[in-house]
């Protein structure tokens, strides 16, 4: 469950540079108070997103991100199955104990400093491995294929 517990500033975890522009684009993204909110909400999504890829996407997005976030996205083991967008962000809020509201807008904040560190080209074969309902989760629109 994410928790709203101060670490105090001795026993906090130095991190790279790199990462810490991700959390403070994070932290802005999502309007949270602090870099511990913020960090507490990279690892909740990069966690279950590294359930969800696998193979070349999986390698690829874990080479462009800080080293912190790469470690905890690389180091879940994928899903047999993918879960459709909605599906995630309810598999998130049941781990976390947050409300669909919250975990909703985590997913998001997350998504797009993700998508600031991978850039489009990226995201675009990542949507397209995944099922549906991933593209709102980045911001995108959903497309569908024609018949």
């Amino acid at each position: 469950m994410i928790t709203d517990v101060r670490v105090p500033l001795e026993d906090r975890q130095q991190y790279s540079t790199a990462y810490e522009q991700m959390l403070e684009k994070v932290r802005y993204e999502g309007a949270y108070p602090d870099r511990e909110r913020a960090d507490e909400a990279v690892r909740l999504v990069l966690a279950g997103l590294g359930r969800q890829l696998t193979g070349e996407e999986r390698v690829e997005l874990a080479a462009c991100l800080p080293l912190e976030a790469a470690r905890v996205l690389t180091t879940q083991i994928p899903a047999l199955q993918p879960l459709e967008g909605w599906d995630f962000v309810k598999d998130l809020a049941a781990r976390s104990g947050a409300s669909l509201a919250t975990t909703r807008w985590d997913t998001g904040s997350v998504f797009a400093a993700v998508t600031a560190h991978a850039g489009r080209d990226l995201i675009t074969r990542i949507l397209h491995r995944l099922p549906t309902g991933w593209a709102l989760l980045f911001g995108q629109a959903e497309l569908k294929p024609t018949a």
